[in-house]
């Protein structure tokens, strides 16, 4: 009988080696996120992928697209450093600035409407509808007074990213 047991229990054992592995999972039982390594040729399409998603989620809603800005691109990419440098996503500067302050610091002496920031392993487009899940983040990018949009990010050595989106008119 007991070998009969042990050859039930090896037998159970040997299938489950064969089942493909799954996910890994972090101690709150959900799937630990993929690196996400941003390559150089990732660095040249990702504003215009960024630009293209929510100008498709704006036409959704009949609202006009937006533009890049370089001035404000600047202004989002020297935020979203600062944010890593400091280890936290806010939307105050090191140095005290605001979103305007970086905006205007960059060249850009339009309004500034709204920034969007988040620290993630999310790519580009998981972060973007991860800001349209939420009102305040989704209006900052929906907001049809808004017709230019700069788009930056770091990414730390761990694999981290800092986004910061800031959209004017």
């Amino acid at each position: 009988m007991h070998s009969v047991k042990a050859l039930m229990v090896l037998s159970v054992l040997a299938l489950a080696a064969c089942e493909p592995a799954g996910p890994q999972l972090g101690p709150d039982g959900k799937p630990l996120p993929q690196l996400y390594k941003i390559s150089a040729r990732d660095a040249e399409v990702i504003p215009q992928r960024v630009l293209e998603a929510m100008n498709s989620l704006r036409a959704a809603r009949g609202t006009a697209p937006v533009v890049l800005n370089a001035a404000l691109s600047q202004a989002s990419s020297a935020h979203a450093r600062d944010m890593a440098s400091q280890n936290r996503p806010w939307h105050w500067g090191s140095d005290g600035s605001s979103p305007l302050d970086r905006a205007k610091r960059a060249g850009f002496f339009g309004k500034v409407l709204g920034e969007n920031i988040s620290e993630t392993y999310e790519t580009e487009t998981e972060t973007l509808s991860a800001w349209m899940a939420l009102v305040d983040t989704r209006d900052v990018i929906l907001n049809p007074a808004a017709t230019q949009m700069g788009f930056g990010w770091y990414q730390e050595p761990s694999g981290k990213i800092w986004w910061t989106m800031v959209t004017g008119q």
